[in-house]
């Protein structure tokens, strides 16, 4: 009989354990994974874009609510800064591999080249694996309002430079409520954008997903 007794002691002191584990613990695990969240600063929403991906779907800003997402700006035939920008945003792809609140938005600048079964080639020739990464494509004027007007990330036609294009090696990240958001730096100001050629700033890439998650 006492033994039974103790045995039903440890199972209550086990039980108000993990009761006072939901109790406390819990909470301020959540609160702790707010408050980080909350430490990212919200840019502002992301601008509205209609555009067909590489699999010839419509995609737009609503398709991709519920998930955090980057976005970059490109075209296949770059030969300067693109190859590093699409690296870096591949280890990124990676990192969060088999999550389908992550996905990835690469337009491109030179629509009249990339068409969907271009940038559909181009996805698998350069390691895409996530089924969320959409490559768009649409119509010149409206991809260039929405990078230089919508995002403010800089895209422009240049006959004169390798390539005929420019335009910025930045990356946007978007939380699942669709808004534009970046980590605070210096003095508490907004990094706004990511360099996609810089590492260290994969890393902090990496790590405020996490956050938005």
């Amino acid at each position: 009989m006492m033994s039974t007794k103790k045995t039903n002691y440890s199972y209550i002191g086990i039980s108000f354990i993990v009761l006072l584990f939901g109790i406390w613990v819990v909470p301020k695990v959540v609160e702790r994974l707010k408050s980080q969240e909350e430490e990212m600063a919200l840019i502002g929403p992301v601008p509205e874009f209609s555009l067909i991906n590489q699999h010839d779907n419509l995609i737009t800003q609503n398709d991709l609510l519920g998930k955090v997402y980057v976005v970059e700006f490109f075209f296949t035939t770059c030969p300067s800064i693109c190859p590093i920008m699409h690296e870096s945003m591949v280890k990124v792809q990676d990192k969060y591999f088999g999550n389908p609140k992550v996905a990835f938005v690469s337009v491109t600048i030179n629509p009249e080249v990339d068409t969907p079964q271009v940038l559909k080639q181009y996805a698998q020739e350069n390691k895409v694996t996530n089924t969320n990464w959409h490559f768009l494509t649409g119509d010149l004027k409206d991809i260039y309002a929405l990078a230089n007007q919508g995002f403010n990330l800089y895209a422009a036609e240049a006959p004169e430079v390798e390539g005929g294009f420019e335009h910025s090696g930045f990356f946007a990240l978007v939380d699942k409520q669709g808004n534009i958001r970046s980590r605070l730096v210096e003095q508490g100001n907004p990094k706004i954008y990511y360099n996609g050629l810089e590492e260290s700033d994969m890393k902090m890439l990496i790590d405020d997903i996490k956050k938005l998650l």
